[in-house]
């Protein structure tokens, strides 16, 4: 007899109203893999565009969908079960994950769900100092951050440029964060001044208070001012924005300064930061265990703290959808799953 769990699937492409809190067989792990007890898992902007089919890319570059569809990346629970050659995990350890990304952007990676499977090495043990709602706001956001910011640990190709993306020192440096009360944002934000930065935090003023407290040196409220227009002499910019926009940010480099953009596509200033000297990077973020136990410590002490802007029960993932479509969120929208 197949033993069932709760899970929010969907049967097409649509807005939340697709999404349906029914019953769906518990997966089992495959080799290699473990099976996590969700205890709570979050959203991010791949789980609204894949709900929606992509709606925004051309026809041909769409998803299929392969339905019933399970949304959700990122997660937080304790290992349920071991799959064969498992080692360094066992049942009951509370472990934090990105699931299987970025497969998951056409595929969907099962995490709203009461159980998901997940390769042993994209699983990290999850900081004790920290509850499963912090822990899984996380994964997507941090394992951005630290890629673009600190290191890439990958090899696998770039799919937005020819050559890796390479991290640079940012000791002493001056960084603009652009979006820098979102997701990846914030984290960003706090990496950034981990690492030795002079940052300047670009949101509108509603944020404020909140980015200095997360340790912003500088705070520029974008519905007053334009921040290519009162900067000057960055070292870097990460673009938590990105798009064709992005260009802004080239003149208020400096040569020799660099504009990482988090979402490169209609980027079309290469030429420019070529005359002025700039280094223009993107990367794709690829699940990874091993830099969620090196961030751990960091959630752990408090050095990093995961901003929470609402809480839903796994049942009302349709609602933090509708949150997710209002816009101006702060930090990350989770669901409870326990």
């Amino acid at each position: 007899m197949t033993e069932m769990m709760k899970a929010v699937r969907q049967h097409a492409f649509g807005g939340p109203e697709v999404l349906s809190y029914e019953d769906a067989p518990i997966p089992r792990p495959a080799r290699g893999e473990i099976r996590i007890r969700v205890m709570a898992a979050s959203l991010n902007p791949p789980d609204w565009y894949l709900r929606d089919g992509y709606r925004a890319l051309p026809p041909e570059w769409r998803p299929e969908g392969a339905f019933p569809l399970i949304l959700g990346t990122d997660v937080s629970g304790v290992v349920d079960l071991a799959g064969e050659g498992v080692t360094g995990f066992a049942p009951g350890d509370e472990v934090y994950a990105m699931v299987r990304f970025p497969d998951a952007l056409v595929e969907g990676a099962g995490a709203h769900a009461e159980y998901v499977t997940v390769p042993a090495n994209q699983v990290g043990h999850k900081p004790a100092g920290i509850g499963h709602q912090h822990a899984a706001g996380a994964p997507m956001s941090l394992l951005t951050a630290w890629q673009f910011l600190v290191e890439l640990g990958h090899d696998a190709a770039n799919p937005f440029q020819p050559q890796a993306h390479a991290p640079v020192p940012l000791a002493g440096k001056r960084v603009l964060v652009n979006g820098a009360a979102g997701g990846v944002g914030h984290l960003s934000l706090q990496i950034a001044k981990w690492r030795g930065a002079h940052v300047i935090a670009v949101a509108s003023n509603r944020h404020g208070d909140l980015l200095r407290g997360l340790g912003a040196d500088e705070v520029i409220d974008y519905t007053q001012a334009k921040p290519e227009a009162v900067c000057a002499d960055l070292d870097l910019v990460l673009d938590c924005v990105g798009g064709a926009a992005a260009a802004r940010f080239l003149g208020c480099l400096k040569p020799g300064g660099a504009l990482f953009i988090v979402n490169p596509l209609g980027f079309d200033g290469h030429a420019e930061a070529d005359r002025l000297g700039v280094t223009v990077s993107s990367t794709q973020v690829r699940s990874s265990g091993a830099q969620l136990d090196a961030a751990a410590r960091l959630l752990d002490d408090g050095t990093l703290h995961v901003v929470i802007d609402t809480a839903f029960p796994l049942a009302d993932a349709a609602h933090a959808h509708l949150r997710a479509a209002e816009g101006h969120i702060q930090g990350k929208i989770v669901l409870s799953v326990a």
